[in-house]
């Protein structure tokens, strides 16, 4: 049985949580929408490409996320959910439809494929609330902060996991996250990542993974082991009991990783696991690699790694180390391209990629930090384009068209203009005189409008939740999506665009409904 040790939170994490507590907000670098491509066994079995080619919405809260998924035509229309805000079970509410199989106080991708979420702009933070995957494939999570998920206690989410797959999942990348706890389990918390129940071809690259009792397993018992094809590189693992990871048969690629303050013990092969794990980085650590808390043996193949004041118990029934001297005990083929960083150069180059908001940046396999290539995009099966919101919340370049012309629509809440949203003022604004509503701009003559700009009052940002864009003129629907922001769709010559809120979680409130031409 392992033995459960209390965590030492390091004086940052005890600033951070301060800061936490007393609202302050932390400014990071902003990223505008999934980059890179898939990396490790992510990158087999068809690969992983997430919601690429499809529609792409902005969301603010967990049941605008919902919503996103459950607007799609099917359980597999490709989307990319892009998330700005804080994530939490106030505002994370089960929706219901035929493309989603939803619950509230967590944010569930059940049963669906073909999705990316993506952390934008000022960063997405889902706070005590876990992601789970089941029986779902072709999926990315990118650039998000999910902390504190408790199994017991009060929120609880997602059975403790920050992300947490299982039941036939396939084909996941996660990337550049930072998922963290805050102790162990007599503290509530169960496992950072964890995958069971016929998990196969995930990758988690340049994440940070800390404060926690666990790291993550591959397999829940000694039976589960219809699990394996994972890749685990460019990580930070920080002041992890044991778990870094739990593996329970199955293939496992660990390269390239950072390892510090392991307190009990790191990667755990067990139960016919077998593990490559090449060019990593332990440091301050004990008990780092081998077969623990089983009889049932497991296997690496370490080549390259370096181990800084890494400390080693003696082997018993119940306890194999492969150290002070680790030793190949097999061999493992990895049937993917790769390139591994000098282990020396580990700590300086995942310091500067690993977890969210670090700009996606990425290692060059030279120990050479850069910016990653573009995702690539999957063009629409119809020969009609498939109206879709823009894949970044960057401010457009050009003439804001709204500025000088005019506006109406539906009932307005008392002090509130139609005027108010093409002023360039974000101090003023409309509200309806419901939770729904509509908001027009509009022009004397045809004008040509390929992207629009919803901005949210300032104590009202996420309120927005359902919405539809539709043509004035004709009454067409351009695009549909979930929660504020920019939004675009084929250039379309009209004397009137419609934005209608169809559904929101209290008053809306936009200040600039912005038109341009681009």
């Amino acid at each position: 049985m392992q033995r459960k040790v209390a965590l030492r939170l390091s004086a940052a994490s005890a600033a951070m949580a301060l800061a936490a507590a007393v609202g302050v907000v932390l400014s990071m670098p902003e990223a505008s929408a999934a980059t890179g491509t898939a990396t490790g066994y992510a990158t087999q079995n068809g690969g992983t490409t997430g919601g690429a080619g499809g529609q792409t919405v902005r969301a603010t809260t967990g049941t605008a996320i919902h919503a996103a998924l459950c607007g799609r035509a099917s359980s597999s229309t490709p989307i990319t959910i892009e998330v700005e805000g804080t994530i939490n079970h106030g505002n994370t509410a089960k929706v219901s439809g035929s493309s989603c199989n939803t619950a509230a106080g967590v944010i569930e991708l059940k049963q669906i494929s073909n999705v990316t979420i993506v952390g934008v702009g000022g960063g997405a933070v889902f706070d005590q609330l876990g992601i789970h995957i089941r029986e779902a494939s072709n999926i990315i999570i990118q650039n998000v902060t999910i902390k504190n998920v408790k199994k017991s206690g009060s929120p609880t989410s997602n059975g403790g996991d920050a992300i947490g797959m299982e039941s036939g999942v396939r084909n996941v990348w996660v990337d550049h996250t930072t998922l963290e706890a805050s102790g162990g389990e007599s503290e509530g918390y169960d496992g950072l990542f964890d995958m069971k129940d016929d998990t196969k071809y995930v990758t988690l690259s340049y994440s940070v993974l800390r404060n926690s009792g666990r790291g993550g397993l591959v397999g829940s018992s000694e039976s589960d082991l219809s699990n394996g094809f994972i890749t685990f590189h460019h990580n930070l693992y920080q002041n992890i009991d044991s778990r870094t990871p739990l593996l329970r048969g199955g293939t496992a690629h660990i390269y390239n990783n950072h390892y510090v303050s392991l307190n009990e013990s790191g990667i755990n092969s067990r139960a016919g696991a077998r593990a490559k794990v090449d060019n990593n980085y332990f440091e301050d650590s004990k008990d780092v690699l081998g077969t623990f808390y089983t009889d049932a043996a497991g296997y690496w193949q370490v080549s390259g790694n370096v181990f800084d004041n890494v400390t080693w118990s003696s082997p018993g029934t119940d306890n194999n180390p492969a150290g002070p001297n680790p030793q190949s005990n097999t061999t493992v083929s990895i049937p993917y391209a790769y390139a591994l960083d000098a282990a020396a150069c580990v700590p300086d180059v995942v310091s500067r990629t690993a977890g969210a908001g670090k700009g996606l940046q990425v290692s060059n396999g030279s120990c050479t930090v850069q910016s990653p290539t573009s995702t690539p995009t999957t063009p629409p099966t119809s020969a009609t384009p498939t109206p879709s919101p823009t894949s970044g919340p960057s401010q457009p370049s050009g003439t804001n068209l709204s500025i000088g012309a005019g506006s109406d629509g539906s009932s307005k809440a008392t002090g509130t203009s139609y005027g108010n949203v093409r002023d360039g003022d974000m101090s003023t604004y409309w509200s309806p005189a419901a939770s729904t509503g509509a908001i027009s701009i509009k022009w004397g003559s045809a004008t040509s409008v390929s992207r629009i700009d919803i901005r949210e009052a300032a104590g009202a940002t996420g309120v927005i939740g359902a919405w539809k864009v539709v043509n004035g003129d004709t009454g067409a629907v351009l695009t549909s999506g979930s929660g504020a922001g920019a939004i675009t769709f084929p250039r379309t010559s009209l004397s009137k665009v419609t934005f209608e809120i169809t559904g929101s979680t209290g008053t809306p409130k936009v200040a600039e409904f912005e038109t341009y031409a681009q």
